[in-house]
């Protein structure tokens, strides 16, 4: 069975107090909720992981970063390396989102850089890939995580799929109110196990698990979760409400 995951990504939001607040309140939500085969994840501002992780000890909550750079070490003014997470007790990095794509150009080659980097140091990735609204428009759009996907995480063994989740984000969704359907985003999560297949095998692509993102609330969650290729989401706006967010947990 597949592990299902709601991981919130806290972007560029909360300050020292309020992640405290935050991680105090999720934590206090579903300490009492059932979550078998079922993971929580946040990812807080690099300057407030160490105080997220603590805060989040002894409970369910698991602690991610939102980037890293691909070097060890070096003059990089301003960035983070794996090794740096990882000595915070950070065990998973988020890669490869839209807006790193789109703001700070990111390609698929330096993302296949980063890839190597997390898994060589022992991190899990959360890989994140989608389309624009003209390549949904232009009917391209499976073209295009195919080969975000074969430029970003193809150059990989089998092996290392297990140290990977894979999170579809359809840029014009994020952010935006718009949501794929239920439909589309099963669609699409099938379309990505079969690459999956097609690439590695049955093995990697069954035991996968691929979250969808992209203005997932209380509202909609449970439907979109209960695809049978949707195995959890990777949620914006709604992972900064304490009830929300705990909400879509219970989806």
């Amino acid at each position: 069975m597949r592990t299902q995951i709601v991981a919130g990504n806290w972007k560029m939001n909360n300050d020292k107090d309020a992640t405290k607040s935050l991680v105090k309140d999720i934590k206090k939500n579903i300490k009492s909720l059932d979550l078998v085969n079922t993971r929580v994840i946040i990812a807080p501002t690099f300057v407030n992981l160490p105080l997220a992780v603590k805060k989040a000890k002894k409970s369910k909550i698991e602690v991610a970063a939102q980037n890293m750079h691909q070097a060890e070490s070096g003059a990089y003014t301003g960035e983070v390396s794996a090794k740096m997470l990882q000595s915070v007790g950070v065990k998973t990095v988020i890669l490869g989102h839209s807006e790193r794509r789109t703001y700070f150009n990111e390609t698929d080659q330096i993302l296949a850089e980063k890839v190597t980097a997390a898994l060589k140091n022992e991190l899990e990735v959360i890989f994140c890939f989608g389309e624009l609204l003209n390549d949904r428009k232009s009917n391209t759009h499976f073209e295009v995580v195919e080969n975000q996907l074969k430029n970003g995480l193809f150059h990989l063994p089998a092996e290392e799929f297990s140290n990977i989740i894979l999170a579809y984000e359809p840029v014009w969704a994020i952010g935006t109110g718009e949501t794929a359907t239920p439909e589309q985003a099963q669609e699409m999560h099938a379309f990505i196990r079969s690459l999956l297949v097609k690439q590695y095998n049955n093995k990697v692509a069954d035991n996968m698990s691929i979250l969808y993102g992209g203005s997932v609330k209380p509202a909609n969650a449970k439907e979109i979760f209960s695809k049978p290729d949707v195995d959890g989401g990777l949620i914006g706006g709604a992972s900064l409400q304490a009830d929300d967010f705990t909400a879509i947990i219970k989806s």
